[in-house]
């Protein structure tokens, strides 16, 4: 893999929030970044930021439900940069709804736009990746909803888990042609401007410590994954939650 001053980095779901803070981190490391979103101009304004703060960015327009889209998302980042080195498939939404009265057309919404959208992402850059011959870092965003259950998250939950399942195939798969794929899973993360800060007390019970997560935490996580030292670590699934995960009984 070049080094990051000659790497090219698409971020899905940049325009906001995780994927907002991963494509200025990768900026900030020297990354070139296509930060791709449905949002047109949301990824225009981070582009242009980015570009403010000394580094090189542009913006495209992706439907993550649609492959022809993401076809052409990579051939216009071919077209830029002649190259891609690093995936972000971020993209993705946190719908829920009720098991018993969940419908069919929801499952089927949560499920394309967050696994489905990944295995075409990583299917359409890594074949780009193969043919360039110089391996590459595919990073996917998970879920801790993807590690263990909750309300309302059938379709969350379920899409989560299958990107981490997916994300250990590919792994196994691409590691023949130096692709290492990982993912990062988030807890509870302020996104966006909210009422409070304030955990609820369901979640901050078995939060060791006991904060919401910064996107630029995620960020940095996501940095690693994506960089030239995270040479030995693939088909692995990191999770950013604030021990949230691993933690069982908290009194005593």
């Amino acid at each position: 893999m070049p080094t990051s001053s000659e790497t090219t980095a698409i971020v899905t779901g940049a325009a906001a929030g995780i994927g907002r803070a991963i494509a200025e981190r990768l900026a900030r490391d020297g990354h070139r970044v296509a930060v791709a979103d449905k949002d047109l101009a949301g990824a225009e304004a981070v582009a242009t930021t980015i570009e403010q703060n000394g580094g090189t960015a542009s913006a495209v327009e992706v439907n993550v439900k649609d492959k022809g889209s993401i076809l052409a998302m990579v051939d216009t980042v071919i077209g830029w940069y002649g190259q891609i080195d690093v995936l972000v498939s971020n993209a993705g939404i946190m719908d829920r709804a009720p098991f018993l009265e969940m419908s069919e057309d929801f499952w089927h919404h949560v499920l394309d736009t967050n696994l489905t959208s990944t295995f075409q992402c990583g299917q359409a850059v890594a074949k780009q990746m193969v043919a360039q011959g110089s391996g590459g870092r595919i990073v996917n965003t998970a879920s801790n909803s993807g590690i263990f259950g909750g309300r309302g998250r059938a379709a969350y939950g379920a899409s989560k888990a299958g990107i981490i399942n997916l994300t250990q195939t590919m792994a196994i798969e691409l590691a023949e042609h130096n692709i290492l794929v990982n993912a990062v899973a988030p807890g509870p993360t302020l996104t966006q401007v909210q009422t409070s800060d304030v955990l609820p007390d369901s979640v901050k019970g078995r939060m060791p410590l006991g904060r919401f997560g910064r996107p630029e935490e995620i960020a940095a996580v996501a940095s690693f994954l994506c960089s030239a030292d995270c040479s030995f670590v693939t088909g692995h699934t990191y999770a950013a939650d604030g021990g949230f995960t691993v933690s069982g009984m908290l009194e005593g």
